[in-house]
């Protein structure tokens, strides 16, 4: 099993790598911007695929916003990203699909969920279903390949990880456990091409049937005491209030003390 440390082959020949890449979101100021967990797939593809041996393929409706992302793809050192032209509302993976089945990698990577669009996370697993290929999520690292079969290591809850051996060709998905991507350069961002592919389109029905209404606030959840005696029950109870902000009322009416209770009700966002 060959182990570089950076690049893995498989019979002397280069890996060919595929990584699927959409428009991000930034989280502060909501601009266009290349989506965190598709850069840090394409900086695990450059670590395995030396050159034109990583292919960027992203499926969507062309705009300037979404041009100007996907550049940010091409600052970090590769030469095109291919642009299957999408509409809104069509289902982008039978397009992925064909191109995939066209190109012909050995290796598709994919980040966890996007950050615009339904950002739901199921594209890699549609994909891989259609496709018939093996699935791996939350890859932390790859560590060989070795002929049809890759070694990697998939990230696990408190930082735990575990190896698996693979069989290619297979779909993985990269989140926060993988490497860091790199900075986008300027220039190269300039140079690079994104090249437009004709694909053909299939309308999302189970889509057209959703309701979609705006996202509102959540009301504040009042504090929950578990309590496993009535002696604990009671201390809770009784206890002051940790933010001293509270009020006692003692003597006071029926209506005094309802309206006390409303007011406390719409301070914590309960009540509208």
């Amino acid at each position: 099993m060959q182990r570089d440390g950076k690049r893995s082959m498989t019979g002397g020949q280069p890996l060919t790598v595929a990584a699927l890449v959409s428009v991000g979101r930034h989280p502060v100021t909501g601009r266009p911007r290349r989506a965190e967990f598709d850069a840090r797939a394409v900086e695990l593809g450059l670590s395995l695929a030396p050159g034109e041996a990583l292919r960027l393929v992203h499926a969507g409706a062309r705009t300037p916003d979404s041009d100007s992302a996907l550049r940010g793809y091409l600052g970090m050192g590769i030469g095109a990203v291919e642009v299957l032209e999408q509409p809104e509302g069509a289902d982008v993976v039978p397009a992925l699909e064909a191109w995939v089945r066209t190109a012909a990698p050995r290796l598709v990577l994919c980040g966890a969920h996007g950050e615009t669009g339904e950002a739901s996370g199921l594209v890699p697993f549609l994909l891989a279903e259609r496709l018939g290929w093996s699935l791996v999520c939350d890859l932390a690292e790859v560590e060989a390949v070795d002929g049809e079969t890759m070694t990697v290591l998939q990230a696990l809850p408190r930082g735990q990880r575990r190896r698996l051996r693979v069989r290619l060709p297979a779909v993985i998905t990269v989140d926060a456990a993988a490497r860091a991507a790199r900075q986008s350069a300027f220039g190269p961002a300039r140079r690079g091409e994104l090249r437009p592919l004709a694909a053909a389109v299939t309308p999302d029905r189970e889509a057209e049937g959703w309701a979609r209404t705006p996202a509102r606030k959540r009301p504040k959840r009042l504090k929950i005491v578990k309590a496993t005696s009535a002696r604990e029950r009671f201390k809770a109870a009784a206890a002051k209030a940790e933010g001293g902000g509270g009020q006692v009322l003692t003597g006071v009416s029926a209506r005094a003390g309802a309206e006390a209770i409303l007011k406390l009700l719409r301070e914590e966002g309960v009540l509208r």
